[in-house]
């Protein structure tokens, strides 16, 4: 899977929060659940809003479970394995959540994308462009692929199990260029792939369940788990099905303090289509994610995190982060 693709299968899990990566990025991170309450993990109605920046920075090469060099990497596939360079990734995400009743709310996302990228293309040898390789480079910026998820957590009293259900739409453009650095072609247009676009064009399903509770009084912990799939295609491309599972851990026994720990993992298949990389898309990843939320006020908190591979399985080539930052205040209305 390339930087690109990397971008695509994050996504899926944040069913309930401002999820960055709802597209098919493999190891860009976007499975943290960024806050507790903004999960849905709660059975006081009202409004609630969020706004996170995510940074991801995919500078390093991976091959199944291990990195690879660039030079090696050009040599995959009788020397015509593309070779990508970086991409970073800016996300801003603006996320409400609305409880119309103890049993029943709805979350709405809308991300804001910023994102640079440079590729080898094929044909090189790891450092210097080939002529016909496709080499490019690209800055795009706009409005992402918004989320709405409805959730029903009426089956206990407790109110602390619920169903995930909703769809991710086909805001964002998938019709992006970049600027060719080929020398065959120099400053031209060029097509960016479409697991680097701001959106995926597809409308997608998604469903899960989560679990909530208290070890005693001090300790609180969640679990979640998502599907997210394509329901149609779009110019010949489909994104690869993807599974999230989040399991965390907080302490409140601090005065105006409450870490969090939680591990993220995320299972996506191959995106499909003649317009996909069938190849280099989809893996395995498993993430530890320590944060801290800070409450300002009985109606806003801060947070933040940061987000650490532990384990990341990918198809192909791909550019993965070494780390992912996530920052972002929740206000309560």
């Amino acid at each position: 899977m390339t930087a690109r693709h990397l971008v695509k299968l994050l996504p899926a899990l944040l069913a309930v929060t401002a999820s960055p990566g709802a597209y098919a990025c493999a190891s860009c991170g976007c499975t943290l659940s960024s806050d507790w309450e903004s999960q849905g993990f709660t059975a006081q109605p009202g409004l609630k809003m969020d706004i996170r920046y995510d940074y991801l920075d995919q500078n390093q090469l991976r091959s199944a479970s291990g990195t690879i060099s660039p030079a090696a990497a050009s040599q995959l596939n009788q020397g015509n394995q593309e070779v990508e360079k970086y991409t970073r990734n800016n996300y801003l995400t603006l996320g409400f959540d609305y409880s119309f009743s103890p049993a029943w709310g709805v979350n709405v996302t809308v991300p804001y994308i910023d994102r640079k990228h440079s590729t080898l293309g094929t044909g090189s040898d790891g450092y210097t462009v080939s002529s016909g390789g496709g080499a490019y480079n690209s800055s795009t910026s706009g409005l992402g692929d918004i989320k709405v998820i409805g959730r029903y957590q009426g089956f206990a009293e407790a109110r602390n199990f619920g169903l995930l259900f909703g769809l991710k739409l086909p805001t964002g453009s998938h019709t992006e260029t970049g600027t060719s650095t080929d020398p065959a072609n120099p400053g031209a247009p060029a097509v960016i792939d479409r697991g680097l676009q701001p959106g995926t064009g597809t409308t997608d399903a998604i469903f899960g369940a989560y679990y909530f509770g208290e070890f005693n009084r001090n300790w609180s912990y969640f679990t979640q788990a998502t599907v997210q799939s394509a329901l149609d295609t779009s110019d010949q491309y489909r994104p690869g099905t993807g599974v999230n599972l989040n399991l965390g851990v907080r302490y409140t026994g601090l005065a105006g303090w409450m870490p969090q720990l939680q591990i993220n993992a995320r299972y996506v298949q191959h995106d499909a289509g003649n317009n996909a990389d069938t190849v280099s898309t989809g893996g395995t990843l498993i993430y530890l994610s320590p944060g801290l939320t800070v409450p300002l006020t009985k109606q806003t908190s801060i947070y933040g995190f940061v987000q650490l591979p532990l384990y990341q399985n990918v198809n192909g080539v791909q550019l993965a982060p070494r780390y992912t930052a996530s920052v972002g205040a929740r206000i309560s209305f």
